[in-house]
């Protein structure tokens, strides 16, 4: 698959999410492996139920993860995934 494709599928899945998302530009970490990993992202847009991360490569991220936004600690379990992007559902 392609770039464009993959973007294509984010952008559709996206539109079916059932709240809508704020769009974001904030540094935030994926913690896993009893916080023995840690992956720097980017929240690209949130809402109350989930948000898209921005990452370098997704590959090595877990289905299920907590991730830290400032202060923030949400469980996440992963809906999407592109190239660079993740979209997850708070737990």
């Amino acid at each position: 698959m392609d770039n464009r494709s993959n973007e294509a599928r984010a952008a559709v899945l996206e539109d079916r999410r059932n709240r809508a998302r704020m769009r974001a530009l904030k540094s935030a970490k994926i913690v896993f492996n009893n916080r023995w990993s840690i992956i720097d992202c980017t929240v690209r847009n949130l809402s109350d139920t989930g948000c898209c991360l921005q990452v370098a490569d997704p590959v090595g991220i877990p289905d299920k993860f907590e991730l830290e936004v400032g202060a923030a600690k949400h469980a996440c379990e992963v809906v999407w995934r592109t190239d660079n992007r993740v979209g997850v559902h708070f737990a």
